[in-house]
């Protein structure tokens, strides 16, 4: 088996909530000199969906099945769900009067292709790489075109 480990550090960001958001990622291989950044932003949307959307479409990017992901996440709203097994609770119910059911129905999705944990850090706290993926987010909501977020606008 392919013991590839990679660290994926992840951000959302909204300027109001909701608001004009965006997201970032830095992806860093483990015992590779790799390394890639990720953004991306729209009109209309909230944190916690950005802070969601950026973990699955970091682990949309990992080509092969299987990979070793260890997501680092300022998002207690994320990390608690996944560590804390209450996205497997609200699946049992179709995630019944649960926020974002689009974004979890796809995270579960690209999350049990791999073995994925989760390490929530304090945001906003000289981490480097988590100021990296909060100016990334920052950035991509500031672009003159945005996406639409289909999920929250519909």
């Amino acid at each position: 088996m392919d013991k590839s480990e990679v660290h994926i550090y992840t951000d959302g960001s909204s300027r109001g909530n909701p608001g004009p958001g965006g997201y970032g990622i830095v992806m860093e291989w483990v015992g590779k000199p790799y390394r890639k950044e990720f953004s991306e932003g729209f009109k209309k949307t909230t944190n916690n969906r950005m802070e969601l959307l950026a973990v699955i479409e970091a682990l949309k990017k990992l080509k092969k099945p299987n990979i070793f992901a260890k997501v680092f996440s300022d998002s207690k709203y994320v990390v608690d769900a996944v560590e804390k097994g209450w996205v497997f609770g609200w699946e049992k119910k179709n995630f019944k009067d649960k926020k974002n059911p689009d974004l979890w129905i796809e995270f579960l999705k690209q999350y049990r292709k791999h073995y994925v944990s989760f390490q929530w850090v304090k945001g906003h706290n000289n981490h480097p790489q988590n100021e990296r993926c909060d100016f990334l987010a920052v950035e991509a909501s500031k672009k003159p075109v945005l996406k639409t977020d289909i999920g929250f606008e519909g």
